[in-house]
């Protein structure tokens, strides 16, 4: 493995390992204030359990993401120099906007976790708002940094070097709120489905327990109504990238001739060599219509590219394709969920659609997984798009591998650690009715 490659694996696991937690680091703070609203509202101690039982998850999720998200800075330095001494004075304000904004989460949810009896509940609540609204505002910086990656502004070149530099235009790029607004409601929808997920696999075992039905109603109305807005702020990403990265619109659609009335595809295997797509479902028309407006509207292909320009089109293809899979059939089950609530007016529980539930709940993760490809491959070879090649920006230090295969290592154990704390400590914890059952037998006794 070269050196060069090396760095782009370390890189990517990061991230890959690093997304996760910081998804829930949005999605969770969510979760929790509404159990704990719900609780303030009526008063039902479940609610109250339940705000505490995902606070204790979340506690753990937020050590675990900042721990990996300081290995990511180490890395855009350590592993990246070149990238660094270009970028930094332009984006170097979300960065530190990002910073604050994760120490406003970090002082917040200290209150929240400590302040049960120390404050009024309503202060309590507070607190728990002010994490989930922190915790969602330091994503969208960082989010936004990523931004400015694929669609650069704020600054004029001049010999190579950027100069006549502008943080606050470069913040707000072209890309910045399509993309955040995606990756924001990606976080909630993620959450929503695994949190649903887990509770539906324990409502299977114990099919009256108040603490996971309380559980799974909650995450449902997350799941559903997040899976409703995430194709609509895809749709809105869609039309940006046509705009703004036509090679990366061209690789993710498997899209190789530029042609009036290109079609939307739907599965199928690029072939470079032949340059086409086949064993697609292809919809004509479809893609003009999605980006343009116009069943007819001509959709530049991957030959208005030199292909030492050309990202790879297999790996961006088929992992949009999982992206958009994924989120389809959350949709579907969200709407599913909400149409069976309504009918019954109760719970949708049906055995059926728990299994569901509970074989969907990591879709929301593999479709952030699947998303950051399709926006990191799908830029390359430009680390930043159209002016900087990733390649001249790595560190000119040998031997890579050996630290891409220590972090990956890393990774693994953390995974092992973050599983069993969160088997034990949270998912297999005494439910409320076990709880009281241990209480009854503890006063038996005493």
């Amino acid at each position: 493995m070269s050196d060069f490659l090396a760095a782009r694996a370390q890189m990517a696991m990061s991230l890959a390992f690093h997304i996760i937690f910081a998804a829930v680091g949005i999605g969770m703070p969510l979760l929790m204030v509404i159990a704990e609203g719900l609780w303030l509202r009526t008063r039902e101690e479940t609610y109250l359990v339940l705000a505490k039982r995902w606070a204790k998850g979340t506690a753990i999720l937020f050590a675990v993401g900042a721990v990996s998200g300081t290995v990511l800075s180490f890395e855009l330095g350590l592993l990246w120099p070149g990238f660094m001494r270009f970028a930094g004075p332009i984006i170097g304000m979300p960065f530190s906007l990002e910073g604050f904004a994760f120490f406003t989460e970090a002082i917040f949810l200290g209150i929240y976790l400590y302040g049960w009896k120390r404050v009024s509940p309503r202060i309590h609540w507070l607190a728990g708002v002010l994490t989930a609204i922190s915790g969602a505002i330091s994503g969208v910086f960082v989010v936004t940094a990523n931004a400015w990656m694929n669609t650069p502004t704020g600054f004029r070149m001049q010999n190579g070097q950027p100069i006549e530099i502008d943080p606050i235009a470069a913040m707000f790029n072209p890309s910045w709120f399509q993309q955040t607004l995606h990756m924001t409601i990606a976080a909630y929808l993620a959450t929503g489905a695994a949190v649903a997920g887990i509770h539906a696999f324990m409502l299977l075992r114990h099919p009256a327990d108040r603490f996971h039905r309380r559980a799974l109603g909650i995450a449902l109305w997350v799941l559903a109504i997040t899976a409703v807005l995430q194709p609509i702020s895809g749709d809105l990403s869609a039309k940006v990238v046509a705009e703004t990265q036509p090679a990366k619109l061209a690789a993710l659609e498997g899209q190789f001739k530029t042609e009036r009335g290109a079609p939307l595809r739907i599965g199928g295997l690029p072939d470079p060599a032949s340059e086409t797509t086949p064993y697609a479902l292809e919809i004509p028309g479809g893609l003009s219509f999605l980006v343009h407006g116009d069943f007819n509207a001509e959709v530049p292909g991957l030959d208005q590219f030199k292909p030492a320009d050309r990202p790879n089109t297999v790996v961006v293809h088929i992992a949009f394709q999982i992206m958009v899979a994924a989120g389809m059939a959350l949709l579907g089950l969200g709407l599913l969920s909400a149409l069976l609530a309504w009918r019954h007016r109760r719970l949708p529980d049906q055995r059926w659609l728990l299994w569901l539930l509970t074989l969907a709940g990591p879709l929301g993760f593999i479709a952030i997984e699947a998303g950051w490809v399709v926006t990191e491959v799908g830029r390359q070879p430009w680390v930043i798009y159209g002016l900087v090649r990733t390649a001249d920006t790595v560190t000119p230090m040998p031997g890579l591998v050996v630290t891409f295969v220590t972090f990956t290592l890393l990774y693994l154990f953390l995974a092992v650690v973050v599983v069993w704390l969160m088997w034990t400590q949270i998912i297999n914890a005494p439910s409320t009715e076990g709880r009281a059952r241990h209480e009854e037998a503890g006063h038996a006794t005493t």
